[in-house]
């Protein structure tokens, strides 16, 4: 199997050596707008370098992964698609639900493969947590409280080109609460501060958020964010029954300290980004696309789901931007006619 990469960052440099050393793949073609970055990474691991995006469908390959800037997700979505290639692609598909909604009917249409980047998915405590919950050992579920704190913010240009605090981060959150619950959103209530560093408020964004979401089963969820963290990189879940409770996401590295005399001590190591928190997780999520690719397993996370993430992003927004609850119902999930 040969497999093009586009995009040499953070992420995409993860993923190609995950791929470059998978059993089911031959070889890797890589491109990046910093086609330095693409060529370095290619040296590296043995593969070869394309100069541009046209190279990696013209030179031949059996599947996409996109780990590109977002707004470039779903022009690439469309194309692999209309190339009868698999895709999988980081989160989200789109910054709005327009682009969203196109690219998920141009893999439709094609009958191709779209696997979204949703690595919590692939977490075991958060595996963990699915199955406690769908095995009814918490009983009835009755509250979800979802944090995710990054340690240090982005750079400041990666903010305007980001979608904003709830599509780029708390994204995560809404997922995984709807996988982990097996329940959907109905309404939203929101908030955010960007009373930190002014790149926040140039970029019409928000460095703190929080938002108190209501399930269909009348569970309530509440999911915070924050890119200015200093403990260190803290993403948990805990989730209450009426017969038990469980955390995601506690450990010896968690970044918190207990002001109990006889609690835990702050961790010596904490976490210091996604990257080391989930990297046996992003490892899983790539493993699975090969063999979704292979047609061996179901797809684990399609556009669809994608999309009632980005639903639920696009609420909290705005009913963070107009100070009111929203329903779900009002965010569409069809293109108009």
């Amino acid at each position: 199997m040969r497999i093009g990469v586009i995009g040499t960052g953070r992420i995409g440099t993860v993923h190609a050596n995950t791929l470059s050393r998978h059993r089911d793949v031959g070889s890797l073609i890589l491109t990046d707008a910093d086609l330095g970055r693409a060529q370095d990474l290619a040296h590296r691991l043995g593969e070869t370098a394309a100069p541009g995006v046209d190279e990696i469908f013209q030179w031949g390959v059996d599947a996409v992964v996109i780990t590109t800037a977002t707004p470039a997700h779903a022009e690439l979505i469309g194309r692999a698609a209309r190339s009868g290639l698999p895709v999988f692609c980081e989160k989200p598909i789109a910054l709005d639900l327009p682009g969203t909604l196109q690219a998920i009917a141009e893999v439709e249409a094609a009958g191709t493969i779209l696997q979204m980047g949703f690595q919590r998915r692939f977490d075991t405590g958060c595996a963990g947590a699915r199955e406690a919950v769908r095995s009814g050992r918490l009983g009835r579920l009755h509250t979800v409280r979802a944090v995710t704190s990054d340690q240090a913010p982005p750079p400041a240009e990666y903010l305007p080109q980001s979608g904003g605090l709830y599509r780029d981060t708390l994204i995560h959150d809404f997922d995984i609460l709807r996988w982990v619950t097996g329940r959907e959103v109905v309404d939203v209530y929101a908030a955010g501060s960007d009373a930190g560093p002014p790149m926040f408020r140039a970029a019409d964004d928000v460095d703190t958020g929080a938002a108190l979401l209501t399930l269909d089963d009348g569970t309530l969820a509440t999911a915070t964010a924050t890119r200015l963290n200093g403990a260190g990189y803290d993403v948990r879940m805990e989730l209450a029954g009426e017969l038990d409770q469980i955390v995601v996401g506690l450990d010896d590295r968690t970044p918190i300290a207990s002001t109990e005399p006889t609690g835990p001590p702050a961790a010596d190591k904490p976490w210091t980004g996604f990257v080391e928190r989930f990297g046996p997780a992003y490892e899983a999520e790539l493993n699975t696309f090969v063999q979704v690719v292979r047609g061996e397993r179901a797809n684990p996370c399609d556009g669809r789901e994608a999309l009632q993430a980005l639903r639920i992003a696009e609420a909290c927004d705005l009913s963070r931007r107009e100070r009111r609850p929203v329903r779900l119902a009002e965010i569409p999930e069809t293109l108009p006619g």
